[in-house]
């Protein structure tokens, strides 16, 4: 049904067709949503969604045209662009109206794009895929106007036989494909500089939720990434198998992939690890002697709990199953034996009593964390002092510094923490 006839081409509003089409679309609509597909032959559950795949895409060209000459609507409210309206009228949050208008004007610029949306066979998460994939070919300055024609030739054709995850593989390449002697070192070029971007965007964050549970998020390059992901799967597949053999219904897969993360966790080799604060990285557990006899004890996993967690001595006999322990059995006043060596350099032992001693930097009014911190020698070794607890401190390495810097002096208040103080 044409509805140009209905158009007034003098004034801005279209005629009644419009209101007509949508209201038969709607009409349509509540006609499939009252009938129960339980009850469909499965021919015709196919049929459905192949032809529902086509509608969405013709629905979202739609949409995005309608987008793309939005500027009257931003005009009627007196901003940037539509997305204020969007917000206010149909509770669309700003930035995925932005978003939404940004691709409807990238759209509107590639003609074979847009009619192959119109038409149904490019989905809109495609058309995401392939709009990225040309803009960024147009602001490469080696390529031209030609290129970038025939990459959204190509780019098209490709979505009539690929998934959007494999588009994107291809459109990262599309200029190579284009003219190989040209492309190849540019996208080598380009290639490069995406993993030194993804080096400047790696991230971790780890958090205590408080609840017997720790939470974590994070971004890591694609090739670390893609190797945590295996390492995790291989982990959680047997543990899912075993519970397809045992008959057991299937946990979410993400529940899986957490307990295999876990168990990936447990089965470190600590002798494989670096050292972390002069510490092989191994688990600290302090309980006190009283907590040790009672059958049901209460341990610190850390060395206090300002930086550590409180667990059950059960669960901490259950981690010394796959982990290195270092058990700390403290008196009543909190006193930990001396486990010095002599030796010119604090030995492990002796780092993690002087840890469990200091929560951070012992410098007055210094809070870096103790695994930043050097063991240092409060009586010079070179001068007769001893490599033992009572002549050792953590001090930061501005605050070690200062320890054997000409300009000043220090010493160690009855609290336990030095002070710094300029010769004059």
């Amino acid at each position: 049904m044409s509805l140009e006839r209905d158009v007034d081409h003098w004034g801005s509003h279209p005629g009644d067709a419009i209101d007509t089409a949508l209201r038969a679309i709607e009409s349509s609509l509540q006609d499939l949503l009252a009938s129960d597909p339980a009850y469909w032959r499965t021919s015709t559950k196919k049929d459905l969604l192949a032809r529902l795949e086509t509608i969405q895409t013709q629905q979202a060209a739609l949409k995005l045209r309608v987008l793309a000459t939005s500027g009257d609507i931003a005009q009627e409210t007196g901003d940037k662009d539509a997305s204020a309206w969007m917000r206010a009228e149909l509770l669309v949050d700003k930035a995925v109206a932005r978003s939404q208008i940004k691709l409807a004007s990238s759209v509107a610029k590639y003609d074979l794009l847009d009619a192959g949306l119109t038409e149904g066979v490019v989905s809109l998460d495609k058309v995401r895929v392939i709009t990225k994939a040309l803009d960024k070919i147009e602001a490469d300055p080696v390529a031209s106007a030609e290129d970038l024609v025939l990459a959204e030739k190509l780019l098209v054709d490709y979505a009539t036989k690929l998934t959007a995850n494999e588009l994107a593989i291809v459109g990262r390449k599309i200029l190579a494909e284009i003219d190989p002697a040209r492309f190849e070192d540019a996208e080598a070029q380009a290639l490069l500089a995406e993993e030194e971007r993804a080096q400047q965007k790696t991230a971790l964050r780890v958090w205590d939720n408080h609840d017997g549970t720790v939470g974590f998020d994070g971004v890591l390059p694609v090739s670390i990434g893609m190797r945590f992901k295996r390492l995790v799967e291989a982990y959680a597949q047997p543990r899912k198998q075993q519970l397809v053999d045992k008959g057991a219904p299937l946990p979410p897969w993400e529940r899986l992939m957490g307990q295999g993360f876990a168990r990936l966790m447990e089965t470190l080799d600590p002798a494989a690890l670096p050292r972390h604060g002069g510490d092989a990285t191994t688990v600290n557990v302090v309980i006190s002697l009283e907590e040790l006899r009672k059958d049901l004890g209460v341990a610190t996993l850390g060395y206090d709990e300002t930086n550590g967690a409180t667990i059950t001595a059960a669960e901490a006999r259950r981690i010394a199953c796959n982990a290195t322990i270092i058990p700390w059995v403290l008196g009543g006043d909190g006193e930990v034996l001396d486990a010095g060596r002599a030796s010119r350099f604090f030995q492990p032992i002796q780092r993690k009593a002087l840890r469990l001693r200091a929560k951070c930097c012992q410098a007055e009014g210094c809070d870096m964390p103790p695994e930043w911190c050097d063991a240092h020698h409060l009586d010079p070794w070179a001068a007769g002092g001893k490599t033992d607890l009572k002549d050792g401190a953590l001090l930061c390495l501005h605050h070690h510094r200062l320890a054997h810097a000409p300009a000043y002096v220090h010493e160690r208040l009855p609290d336990g923490t030095i002070r710094f103080t300029r010769r004059p």
